[in-house]
């Protein structure tokens, strides 16, 4: 009914699913929005428990190339569990080799909560870190989450630097846009307009 109606489905999730269950849903879905939690077995087990993260990065692969859907990767940065550069290297790594320089990263700040409560905040620094490490491997487009006006929520042309998306929280608005492009300059941008599955 959403895709009669031409809106935007996204599928928000953890990527723990098998093959079957993609291929299920994926002709019903224009965007993959995934946890990449972290890049390690240790981290994983403790944090989820989950035994074989790595089928979380083979059904993101299987959205894109056999769905063509917009992927975006999410990491929430805990302090001293998925912080250090090997992890966050081989994220950004993946995303730029397996997904492409176009895939949105977004690195977010952690707050205590739940089974956590005893560790802090991420801190700001280590969210600047984490993008500079987005940026170091080639990715075009970083976000910090959890950072209401940090300088990386709007979205820059990596091509001749100007907004092309304004954004302060929930508030956006759309500058510099024409249809998957930079109206400035004509860069290849990697945005979907409603309904799409091209581009």
């Amino acid at each position: 009914m959403a895709k009669e109606n031409n809106l935007y489905t996204v599928y928000v999730t953890n990527g723990y699913a098998t093959p079957e269950a993609l291929d299920t849903i994926g002709p019903y879905l224009d965007a993959w929005r995934v946890d990449i939690k972290g890049f390690s077995d240790e981290f994983y087990k403790t944090l989820t428990g989950v035994p074989r993260w790595r089928e979380i990065l083979e059904v993101t692969k299987r959205a894109k190339e056999k769905w063509n859907m917009h992927v975006e990767v999410v990491t929430n940065i805990v302090p001293t569990m998925n912080d250090d550069d090997t992890q966050l290297e081989g994220i950004a790594n993946w995303i730029r080799d397996e997904l492409g320089e176009l895939t949105p990263w977004h690195v977010t700040r952690f707050h205590p909560y739940h089974r956590l409560t005893h560790l802090p905040s991420t801190p700001l620094a280590t969210i600047d870190h984490a993008c500079e490490i987005g940026r170091k491997a080639g990715l075009k487009f970083i976000y910090a989450g959890n950072v209401p006006g940090h300088e990386s929520e709007s979205s820059r042309c990596y091509a001749c630097g100007k907004v092309v998306v304004k954004r302060f929280g929930y508030q956006t608005d759309i500058v510099g846009l024409d249809g998957s492009k930079c109206r400035f300059c004509g860069a290849e941008l990697n945005f979907r307009s409603p309904g799409s599955k091209e581009g």
